[in-house]
């Protein structure tokens, strides 16, 4: 057996625009893009990082034909002591095996829960540690607010 510890790195909570639905771009060749815009900011909290999440980024997402939707999302951490760092994170949703007919129509489903595997970029003298970790996190997203929460682990 590998021996390997889990980090608790942080959690974040992420808002998208209130007032503005996510774009449903339609069935493509790859399947039914929707981008979802996360400028209605957050907060990070965790035992070494915490701050809040700026008011830009957000999830490309493409729903796939098997109802998979396969997330490409961007946000920006500002710590409370004034470090920027870039979050890249794909993951996956499970949207059941008619995930792909509700998005044809627009019918979103209310939560769903995600697996993601974060990246962290930052100059910041205080923060590069996170530049070489190896993550992956848990989130829930729920329609009503607009928002979607993560918890975020490094393996090593």
């Amino acid at each position: 057996m590998i021996d390997y510890k889990l980090d608790h790195i942080c959690s974040f909570a992420v808002r998208g625009t209130p007032g503005i639905p996510p774009e449903i771009i339609g069935p493509v060749a790859e399947g039914v893009r929707v981008n979802f815009y996360s400028s209605g900011g957050g907060e990070v909290t965790g035992p070494r990082i915490r701050g809040k999440v700026r008011p830009v980024g957000g999830d490309w997402l493409r729903v796939r034909n098997d109802g998979v939707g396969v997330m490409d999302a961007r946000v920006t951490l500002e710590t409370d002591d004034g470090a920027l760092i870039l979050v890249t994170y794909p993951g996956l949703i499970d949207l059941g095996e008619d995930g792909y007919q509700q998005f044809l129509r627009g019918d979103l489903p209310s939560e769903v829960r995600l697996g993601i595997s974060p990246s962290f970029f930052t100059s910041h003298p205080a923060y590069v540690w996170l530049n070489r970790l190896h993550c992956f996190g848990v989130g829930e997203y729920r329609a009503a607010i607009r928002e979607v929460k993560y918890e975020v682990y490094s393996v090593g």
